[in-house]
């Protein structure tokens, strides 16, 4: 049993069972255990590995759709580059690499990163250097001109699970059996959050809400509504929640997200739909959701990719076509992985992406 799990035991003993959004919130957060707050996941030693650990073109594709926005909006000067989440910091420095080329852009871009875990804000010091405001909310960005990027962002919010039964749901939650945790389903009861989905569900189906998700969502948007810019939003997902997407990874394999609280990555599928309408209800306007495939291919990842395969020999370039594959096939990250953006109405959508709606 981990120290977290011993803690979380005792406090199911006293207080009864948990909420999986409590549960996710303890195995991520908790200050002295919790999985960010501990190490660093990324990459072959850790858990997981996000598309700009991939390959530099991912970040290098983003950061010239950001660039083509800044132009189409006037070239604000000074502006907020910011990312949410952002691990290393590899994505932004591909993104501050793709967009020195874009004159005056460099020199009006303000870098802020929203990130709460010190072991990956040391990370990503190493990776940026100065000139970098930390933030541990959105809430604390200054006012101004916002160009964000959340990648893999949203998908690590701790979640809610409510199983349908009858004309109610009963929530999921975490509880012992023994000496173990286990799950089991809270009392049925109304929901008001969950009345519209009495009509698009059937006995025994779940549905999954993420209570902090629309609040930062709106936040961003509210931003960009106000004072200009973009946000361009990547994770895992789909539009408009059904089903368990709950999961765990350790060591770059599912693993029982009950075995090890604290030591693995918990996530689940983020529901584009709720932040959409989120975005949409601070002011924003919404580009469509489309697959990160296609809108990488739109934005010329291929071309880009056979320009640096020129350069390249085996091992080298054999590990380079397998990075492009990764990123865009359907099979692979291009299908699952699904990118929207919200920016200022009345502004054109951004690069790569269906047209605002």
């Amino acid at each position: 049993m981990t120290p977290l799990a011993e803690i979380l035991a005792a406090r199911i003993q006293t207080d009864g069972p948990m909420s999986l959004s409590d549960y996710m919130a303890a195995c991520l957060l908790h200050p002295q255990h919790g999985y960010y707050a501990t190490r660093d996941p990324l990459g072959r030693a850790g858990d997981f590995t996000t598309a700009p650990e991939i390959s530099q073109m991912f970040g290098e594709m983003l950061g010239l759709c950001l660039a083509q926005t800044w132009m189409d909006q006037g070239r604000p000067d000074p502006f907020l580059l910011a990312e949410v989440g952002p691990g290393r910091g590899t994505l932004m420095a591909d993104i501050l690499r793709a967009t020195r080329a874009v004159p005056e852009m460099a020199q009006a871009a303000r870098v802020h990163l929203v990130e709460a875990s010190p072991v990956l804000r040391a990370r990503q010091r190493e990776r940026l250097g100065a000139g970098v405001t930390w933030h541990d909310t959105t809430e604390t960005l200054p006012d101004g001109s916002l160009f964000l990027v959340a990648n893999e962002f949203f998908d690590a919010l701790p979640i809610r699970q409510f199983v349908r039964a009858g004309a109610g749901w009963r929530e999921r939650q975490v509880g012992l059996s023994g000496d173990a945790l286990t799950f089991g389903l809270g009392p049925e009861s109304r929901f008001p959050m969950l009345a519209d989905r009495l009509d698009d569900t059937a006995e025994g189906e779940v549905v999954e809400l993420c209570p902090a998700a629309a609040p930062i969502a709106a936040d961003i948007a509210g931003r960009i509504a106000r004072f200009g810019g973009a946000a361009l939003v990547i994770d895992y997902g789909g539009w408009h929640s059904l089903g368990d997407t709950f999961q765990a990874v350790k060591g770059h394999r599912p693993v029982d997200p009950l075995d090890a609280p604290g030591e693995a990555d918990l996530t689940a599928h983020v529901d584009f739909e709720a932040l959409a309408q989120a975005m949409r209800g601070a002011g924003a306007a919404v580009s469509g959701m489309t697959t990160q495939g296609v809108f990488l291919e739109r934005l010329g990842i291929t071309a880009r990719a056979q320009a640096l395969a020129r350069a390249m020999q085996e091992p080298a370039l054999g590990l380079h076509i397998a990075a492009h594959r990764r990123l865009t096939h359907p099979k692979e990250m291009g299908e699952v992985f699904k990118v929207i953006a919200c920016h200022p109405p009345g502004t054109p959508a951004l690069a790569g992406l269906d047209p605002a709606s």
